[in-house]
């Protein structure tokens, strides 16, 4: 049994290394969507995100959108993988306290 729990600790210590890193990558990657806006024949792409009640539409150059939509799906990637690391997170800590 003392074995198990080790193993259980370890994991958890793993999930909360995991969870402060990614919550540091999400400190520097962009919040929001990218919407496109035909004007007059020309394609004009803003960033679109949520600043309190507030949405902000942010003018992106042609040539920043690529890398932009890159770091927006990295992002979302890591709002999944941090959801799933919260998940285990809390069956470790029940498995830890004995409640399961």
């Amino acid at each position: 049994m003392n074995m198990i729990i080790s193993t259980v600790l370890q994991e958890k210590q793993r999930i909360d290394y995991m969870l402060e890193k990614y919550h540091n990558m999400l400190s520097v990657l962009p919040k929001g969507t990218l919407s496109e806006k035909l004007v007059n024949g020309n394609t004009y792409y803003y960033l679109k995100y949520r600043k309190g009640k507030k949405v902000i539409s942010q003018y992106i150059c042609k040539n920043e959108v690529e890398f932009l939509r890159q770091q927006i799906e990295k992002r979302r990637h890591i709002e999944v993988m941090i959801k799933s690391l919260l998940e285990e997170q809390e069956l470790a800590v029940r498995l830890l306290e004995g409640n399961i």
